[in-house]
Parts: C-alpha cells; structure tokens; sequence
C-alpha cells in the first residue's frame, strides 16, 4: 500500500461508525486541572518534535518505510481501543502497543505513532481527551516507548533472543504507562493530599486488570516479531531490529 494514511484510516473507520458500547479510555478529559494539562503538553511536545524529525528523515531516505510506519500506526490504534473499565481511577485499562512500535520503529517513532492514536481517539471516540493529551501521551507514548526500546536493547545485550526479549519489553512498557498514569493522576487531583500514597492507591486500582493485560501485551509483542521474522524478514532491514537480531531466536 503506498499510502499509509489509507491503512490506518480503513482501520479507523469501522471502529468509529460501528455501534459499541462507549467506555472512558485514557486519562479522561476534564481529569487534570489546566496547569498540570499544560505541564504534561510541554514535557510530551520535545519528544514528539524529535519523532516528527526522525519521521521525516526516514522518508526522505526510503520511501519504501511509509507503510510499516502505516501498519504499526494501525496495530497501536487498535490494541489501544480495548477498554477494560476501572472506574475508582478515573480511566482504564487497556493494551498500549507502544513496545512493538518502539521495538519495530524506535522509541521517537513510536511516540508519533502514539500521539496520532491518542489523537484520533480524543476526536472520534471520546477516549481520553484533547486537554488531557499531552499526559496521555507522555505516559503511554514516551515512557511506554522509551521504555519498550531499553528493555528490549538491555534483554538482547544479556543474550536473550528477539522473540524473548519483546515478550520482556512489551510487559514492562506496558506496565511502565500504567504506573506514570497512576503518578501523573495523583499529582493532578491529589489536593492537599500526601502524593505517594494517593499514586500507590491509584496504581492498585489498575493491578486486577492491567496484571494480566500487561502479560497478554507482551505475548501480541512477542508474536508480531516473531511473525515478521519468519514471513517478512527482508522487514528487518527497514526496523530498528536491523543489526540487533542476530538469527537468536
């Protein structure tokens, strides 16, 4: 496919004109007052630049990687839309896909993948908000991102093969979201309440549903590697798996 905004927007559009039930995703807009929405929005926005940079110069030296940039935007928007309510933390649970898209682009990348998802989601489906999306994406496209990729690069540098390492990588990044949203969220409404306790509380509301949801993230990481090197191995040279895959397995 040559265009990959076509990609994502035949994905896109059945998911937002099929009915559903309509559940509150993300960090709800409305959540954080207008000083933290603005902190979050500044701490996001040099990422985003960086992966706006990273984007452009890809395209500039392969157009051929447009559609993997499609595809993997495609995969995030999807898995992030699988909403597992948790009303005592103001938001919900839900898979993030920002590790496979860190692991397969690179973490700046990824954040971009992750700020269109959010974005789309903020104006069509009322999944977490434009005020809020700056803290949305911090959590589920930076830390999620950036955290994807280390633990990916770590696990491989101890010897463990590709696969095995995206299981890790795909886990913790997940994990790792759900955890700065809980922090992100006990500085915004905690008042003049103490902030670690209220961050701990809000981080046990996530525990029953993003457990499990965190491990099933990690196996959707794990198996999309592993089905792209063996069906699509001449993918790996246009990823930020080139060099690091080493035929382990």
């Amino acid at each position: 496919m040559k265009h990959p905004a076509l990609l994502l927007l035949s994905v896109c559009l059945p998911v937002v004109l099929l009915p559903s039930s309509s559940f509150a995703m993300h960090i709800s807009e409305g959540i954080l007052p207008f000083s933290w929405a603005a902190v979050w929005f500044a701490a996001s926005a040099p990422f985003l630049a960086l992966g706006l940079r990273s984007l452009a110069r890809r395209s500039a030296q392969d157009l051929s990687s447009k559609p993997l940039v499609g595809m993997v935007a495609a995969v995030v928007f999807v898995i992030s839309c699988m909403p597992v309510p948790v009303p005592t933390a103001g938001t919900c649970s839900h898979p993030c896909g920002t590790g496979l898209a860190a692991i397969l682009l690179g973490p700046a990348m990824g954040v971009v993948v992750a700020a269109v998802a959010l974005l789309i989601q903020a104006l069509f489906l009322s999944h977490g908000g434009l005020s809020t999306w700056g803290a949305n994406l911090f959590a589920m496209g930076v830390v999620g991102s950036f955290t994807g990729f280390i633990v990916f690069r770590g696990v491989r540098a101890c010897g463990a093969g590709p696969v095995a390492a995206a299981f890790v990588a795909g886990l913790l990044a997940d994990w790792a979201t759900y955890a700065t949203t809980a922090m992100i969220l006990a500085a915004g409404i905690r008042g003049t309440s103490p902030f670690w306790p209220l961050a701990g509380k809000i981080a046990l509301a996530f525990v029953p549903t993003q457990l499990p949801l965190g491990i099933i993230e990690g196996v959707i990481t794990a198996g999309m590697v592993s089905l792209l090197r063996k069906k699509r191995p001449d993918l790996l040279a246009r990823t930020a798996l080139a060099g690091v895959d080493g035929g382990k397995r």
